[in-house]
């Protein structure tokens, strides 16, 4: 490229970190960015800036992409692009900016971990040796037991759960909705457990349904910490959290059901597009079962 054209690049980096007070690690990422653009416009013969088309940024950012970019890098280098123009157009150094309208190709969504019915049945049925896990057994059933969020559990109270019609009311779900969910017998009874214990050490008016040991409320970070604790102690090789249990209800219930929009409103999704990521699980899982079973789909052994 043109002499000036780095010396514009070099006045832009300047400008992001005396005037706009951009972090150093935010300055070298654009600096890293920018250059791979280029390296770009050297080999297309660009010479200038304002000679950049939107084809061209369109191209490079595939070219990027072959190379094994993923894209969250790829929308950091399209910002800086769309930033450094921005600069330029400041400037009337440029007559558009023709990383504006383009976007990055779209990540490929992670499908949730989740644990089989065994796994679940030896991580809530591994026994109690304290009030402290007679009260984490109680939340962990609860967590498979009716779908819930993390900071959902945290935030019962007891009078959110009604233990003689097997069900309890979210009022402080995603999006400030409230939502009717039943709970299992097993989660009953766990609950009904850790109620008999819950007295022994609570602060006068707290409604919390799980208390510290200091009687007030637990919070998320602890919860997390405490079924942490749990797989260690008992043995459980694999890293769970809590969501993974309700990733877990929400694969098994699909499975076993079929019924989406059931599952949609028991895990309080706005939008079933974000159920349907389970529909992937439940395939998997079938496909697994028909490559054990089916006779023309078994791999000849070496």
């Amino acid at each position: 490229m043109h002499a000036d054209a780095g010396q514009l690049l070099t006045d832009f980096l300047e400008q992001l970190t005396v005037e706009k007070r951009a972090s150093e690690h935010t300055v070298k990422s654009y600096q890293r960015d920018l250059k791979h653009l280029i390296r770009y416009c050297t080999d297309k013969s660009i010479l200038h800036w304002a000679d950049l088309t939107q084809s061209d940024v369109r191209t490079h950012i595939a070219g990027r992409h072959r190379q094994g970019l993923g894209s969250t890098s790829l929308q950091r280098e399209l910002s800086a692009i769309r930033s450094f123009y921005n600069f330029l157009l400041k400037k009337r150094l440029a007559d558009s900016n023709p990383a504006q309208y383009i976007k990055a190709p779209k990540q490929a969504r992670k499908l949730p971990k989740t644990l089989d019915v065994d796994q679940v049945s030896g991580l809530l049925e591994a026994g109690t040796n304290s009030i402290l896990e007679i009260r984490d057994v109680a939340m962990f059933e609860l967590f498979y037991s009716s779908g819930l969020r993390l900071g959902e559990l945290a935030a019962l109270n007891l009078n959110d759960i009604d233990l003689a019609d097997n069900s309890l009311m979210v009022r402080s779900g995603k999006g400030g909705k409230s939502r009717l969910l039943p709970i299992g017998s097993k989660a009953v009874t766990a609950i009904n457990n850790w109620l008999e214990q819950r007295l022994k050490n609570i602060v006068a008016g707290e409604s919390a349904l799980f208390i510290s040991t200091r009687g007030t409320r637990l919070g998320k970070r602890s919860i997390e910490l405490r079924l942490d604790q749990w797989c260690k102690k008992k043995g459980i090789p694999e890293s769970i959290h809590p969501h993974m249990l309700r990733h877990s209800f929400a694969s098994h219930l699909l499975e076993s059901s079929q019924d989406l929009r059931a599952v949609q409103e028991l895990l309080g999704h706005s939008n079933i597009s974000t159920t349907q990521i389970y529909t992937h699980l439940d395939f998997q899982h079938l496909a697994a079962v028909y490559d054990k079973a089916h006779p023309r789909a078994k791999k000849k052994s070496e």
